[in-house]
Order: structure tokens, then sequence, then C-alpha cells
């Protein structure tokens, strides 16, 4: 049985993926400067004679890899995120997904001659604020995939996924003007009470909005010294919404509080959004019920969804408005730890962790024979994506 078979690749090959995932772990590279985990996943991927192309979309760190033996059928796109926190490095695990990817993909590549269809590999950079897939989305790269997939470490539970949120990056500078403070305040313009007064703007207005929405920031520069009115001062903040109007709703209100800000001090304001914006997550239903099954056949337990956790965001959520996609988790830790904390970047290179991560593989892998080779699945699922789509 091909699913047998393709798990017996993943355990055979285990220490490989170990290596993988501790070699990008210990080097751990920031959103668009994944240099030396992109090269050596596409060098792993040319070993197992993928068609390897790193650098498109404009990325140099981005991969798309397709295995040469492709037939009719349905085309699959597994997907491997790499970039690292700062300061904390791997706190969100992405050395896993990494490996997790790479695996599902050798193992799957190794046995297409059996198997209808096209698999694609794609690394995608940036996830932790850059958006890496979105780059790949406008690039053409996801138009004739069926199917995307992909893993992300939890703590504790092995879920099928769940929402996410939209969310927008934005950036407020004021500018003012220098002076004495103590012998000419009244000749300066503070732009460090521009973003004071934005900051507490902002803090009343989060008692009236959606209690799934999320704006948090940031004071990014506040001034050089307590003697020198602050001509410059600036703040970073998200905005996050479950639903991707409502998002750039509050975007606006951000903005005017950040204007009224200006208004009062006599600063100037440069308000701009940074960088792309992620889209809420449409979950495939049906994709995900197929992977826990096969999580299930692996005697793994898994778990109901949990009940009023907070949501985070990903450009995920771009890819599943474009193709059926999931984007589950797995479990790394033994005890209940925060994500993006040092705690969690210790589960992402335990024992515990990578053994969990060969189960995520092997999920993957055997979610995706299901989609080369049940139609009906294809079918429930495509109709499950136009109808959630259309929503």
């Amino acid at each position: 049985m091909l699913k047998d078979k393709v798990c017996k690749y993943i355990d055979d090959n285990k220490n490989l993926l170990f290596e993988v995932s501790r070699e990008i772990f210990e080097n751990p590279e920031l959103n668009f400067e994944e240099y030396k985990a992109s090269k050596l996943l596409a060098s792993k991927l040319e070993e197992a004679k993928f068609d390897v192309q790193l650098g498109v979309a404009d990325l140099e760190t981005a991969i798309y890899a397709t295995h040469p033996v492709k037939s009719e059928g349905p085309t699959v796109a597994i997907l491997g995120e790499y970039d690292a926190l700062p300061e904390i490095g791997h706190g969100c695990g992405h050395n896993l997904i990494a490996a997790a990817a790479l695996g599902a993909s050798l193992a799957l590549g190794n046995f297409m001659e059996e198997i209808p269809g096209k698999l694609i590999f794609m690394g995608t950079p940036a996830e932790e604020g850059g958006g890496g897939k979105i780059f790949m989305i406008n690039a053409g790269l996801f138009k004739d995939v069926d199917a995307a997939i992909m893993f992300h470490p939890s703590a504790t539970r092995n879920i099928a996924g769940r929402g996410g949120l939209a969310v927008t990056n934005v950036k407020m500078e004021f500018f003012g003007k220098t002076a004495h403070s103590s012998s000419e305040p009244e000749k300066g313009i503070n732009a460090l009470d521009g973003v004071v007064q934005a900051y507490n703007a902002i803090s009343a207005l989060r008692q009236h909005i959606s209690s799934d929405a999320r704006i948090h920031g940031v004071i990014t520069h506040g001034g050089v010294k307590p003697n020198i009115v602050p001509d410059y001062a600036a703040a970073i903040y998200y905005v996050r919404a479950l639903d991707d109007d409502y998002c750039q709703e509050l975007v606006q209100k951000v903005e005017n509080c950040a204007k009224g800000a200006a208004l009062s001090t006599g600063a100037e304001l440069k308000f701009e959004i940074v960088g792309h914006s992620y889209k809420s997550r449409n979950v495939n239903k049906t994709l995900g019920k197929a992977f826990l099954k096969n999580v299930s056949a692996l005697d793994i337990p898994v778990h109901p969804l949990p009940v009023g956790k907070g949501l985070g965001s990903s450009d995920i959520g771009n890819v599943s408005h474009e193709v059926p996609t999931i984007h589950p988790y797995i479990g790394i830790s033994e005890t209940e730890i925060n994500v993006h904390s040092t705690d969690f970047a210790k589960a992402a290179i335990s024992e515990f962790g990578q053994n969990r991560m060969l189960v995520a593989a092997k999920a993957l892998a055997m979610t995706a024979l299901d989609v080369f080779t049940k139609p009906e699945l294809i079918k429930e699922m495509k109709e499950e994506f136009e109808k959630t789509k259309s929503k």
C-alpha cells in the first residue's frame, strides 16, 4: 500500500530530516534572509532529482521544485516555512515545518511513478511578517494547484486547523521640531507626544471593537535625550480581525487616532501600510478531515478545536483564498507552553518535537496521496472551497 511505503521511507530517512531540522534551527534567519535554509532544502530536493528553482517570485530564498515524473491528475503543493523570529530564533518551530514538508515531498517523490498527478514543493520565506506566499501567489505559482498543504507545530494539540485573523501592519511617524526641553520648550513640537496620544487613543478604541479583533503595537522610536524635544517618533501596529473588510475598517480608525494626535500636537504625520496584508483563513474542512484521519491511523490522538482561544495570522490565509488549503497543527510538547517563546524553541529541537515532525511528514504525505488517488475527495473539497470562498 502506498501509504505504508511513504511512511516507511520517512522512517528510513529520519536521520536526514532530523539533521535538516537541526541545521535550520541552529542557524536562525529572519524573513527574506533565509539563505542557508533555502540552499539546504534546495540541495536535498536536487539530490532527489526534483527540478528546483531557487529565487522565484523575485525572492532570493523562495523555492519552487517539481518532481520530474508527472502525469494526468491533481497537482498538490506541499509548503515549507523556514524563517525565524528576532532574538528567540525558532520559537515558532519553522525548522520543523521545513523538515516535515521536505520529508513528505521526498517520500512521495520516491513513488511518483505509481501516483497520478504532479507534486510541487514550495519553500515560502518570510511568513513572520514578510508575506512570501503572497509574492508567490502574485507570480502565478498557485495558478494550477489543486490543493496546498502544510503543517504547523502547536504546544500539545493535534487539530485539523483553525481560522486565522486578517492582519495589516501599519507604521505611524510623527515629525516635530527640536528645542531645549528646559530653557525653550515652547519653541519645540514634541513628536513623542504625538505617538503617545495616538497610543492612548488606540488603547481607548480597543474597548469598542469586535471581540475577535486585535490591535497591538510598539513604540519604535521616542527621542534621543530628555533635554531635547523629540522631533521624530514612530510606532508600528498590527491590526487584526476575523473579517477582511472589518480589518480595513479598523485600519482607518487607527489612522484617525493618529491624525487626531498630530492635529493636537502640531506634529506632522506620515501613516503607511507596511508590506502585504494577510487575509483571514479559509480552512478546507474536507481536506482537514482527511489529514486528521491519517494522523489517527498513525496512532496519534486528535483533539477538538480549543474553545475561547485567540487566533493568529499567517500568509497561508492568502493561499487559502486561492486554492483548497489546510494548515493543521501537531503538538510538539508534552506540557503546555507559549508559542513565540524560548520554551517553544526548546520544544522545536527536542526529541519529542523531532519525532512529532516525522508524524507531520507522514500525515502530509498520506493526505497528498488521498488527493492524488481519490476523485471523490477532490470533488468534495473543491465544492466546499467554492462555497466558502463566495462567502
